[in-house]
């Protein structure tokens, strides 16, 4: 449940006023270029006051008692700390679940391999079936239209069977010819475009449900293992976590995800999985109705959220990213991985 059937109703409900509380605004500097900048806290649609936002690292390292309202999970074959909300049965957050080593691993993955046909991507639907994106992009490639029969039967193949009018490859900058009337776009350019990438079973966003009819590989082994081991907590005993698509969502500096339920799967009994990667962010859970006043929590890199039961029916969403003085938590993948994030899009990536 993405929408509101009255937005101006949306704009007034707890969850919205939570997301303005936090939201990264963009204001415009002296030289008439945008920049991100929280307005100072007290200010409506601040995100300066972060004194409400629970910080799970921070309780991991301490000694007290726990804050009221927040518990510790004991489960039988689980060997990493399990925190819940008491009020949210379901809902469940592990902290650093994934070591460095795994998270760079996971990242290369969300950003060379997800985004690879016959994924799609929100590029799709613009440009078909795009294949090696960040091999382009470091290799300076423009994406081309072109008329092209071998071209528009693969992209006819990546999007069920439908024709397309227009084709794409990349190519050169050499390769175009001067004064040449084609459309075209740098691969640097599409990839910090790239938004969300679906994995296994493809999620139409123009109907809100699974296609079963697209072309679609199997999640792969390793995913599916660690998605499978992370569950653990949400599964009833002796059950396994398997799954059978992911939504992969990529953030830009200034990105938010509103406030939505997830409600398109079928077999609500199954948990969610979300993995985060990349840039520390605020995540907002909320209750059964945008009216209920959310949670607001620190997601960092390598953090796992699990939502099961009731928390399948509550409303969540990402109101704000951090960047620019806020990397020294991630200085260990930023040192692994610069050659990668800089070179291909001089920013970092929330995968969820």
């Amino acid at each position: 449940m993405y929408g509101a059937s009255d937005p101006a109703a949306a704009e007034r409900t707890a969850f919205r006023r939570a997301e303005k509380q936090y939201k990264l605004y963009k204001l415009p500097n002296l030289k008439g270029r945008s920049r991100s900048r929280s307005k100072p806290a007290g200010v409506e649609g601040g995100g300066g006051d972060l004194s409400a936002v629970v910080d799970f690292h921070a309780l991991l390292a301490g000694d007290g008692e726990l804050p009221a309202g927040i518990g510790r999970c004991d489960c039988a074959g689980f060997d990493r700390p399990v925190f819940c909300f008491l009020d949210r049965p379901g809902f469940y957050f592990i902290p650093g679940a994934l070591s460095t080593e795994e998270q760079c691993y996971w990242i290369r993955e969300s950003l060379k391999t997800f985004p690879q046909p016959p994924n799609r991507t929100n590029l799709t639907a613009i440009y078909g079936s795009i294949s090696d994106l960040f091999i382009a992009a470091k290799n300076q490639k423009i994406l081309v239209e072109v008329e092209n029969p071998d071209v528009q039967e693969k992209n006819e193949q990546n999007n069920g069977g439908k024709p397309r009018s227009k084709n794409f490859k990349f190519v050169d900058d050499s390769e175009i010819q001067k004064g040449a009337d084609c459309r075209s776009t740098t691969a640097t350019t599409l990839v910090r475009k790239l938004r969300w990438s679906t994995l296994g079973l493809q999620f139409d966003w123009s109907k809100r449900n699974y296609d079963v009819s697209l072309p679609h590989n199997k999640i792969s082994d390793a995913l599916a293992s660690l998605a499978k081991n992370m569950a653990i907590p949400a599964m009833p005993s002796g059950e396994e976590f398997k799954p059978e698509a992911a939504i992969v969502n990529y953030y830009g500096p200034s990105d938010m995800l509103g406030g939505h339920v997830d409600d398109m799967e079928a077999d609500w009994t199954k948990p969610i999985v979300s993995i985060s990667l990349g840039c520390k962010c605020i995540f907002l859970l909320g209750g059964k109705t945008r009216d209920e006043v959310p949670t607001a929590m620190f997601l960092r890199s390598g953090d796992i959220v699990l939502m099961a039961g009731e928390a399948r029916e509550c409303f969540h969403g990402v109101p704000r990213i951090f960047t620019e003085s806020d990397h020294q938590e991630i200085s260990a993948l930023v040192s692994q991985l610069y050659g990668l994030l800089a070179e291909y899009t001089g920013s970092k990536w929330h995968l969820e």
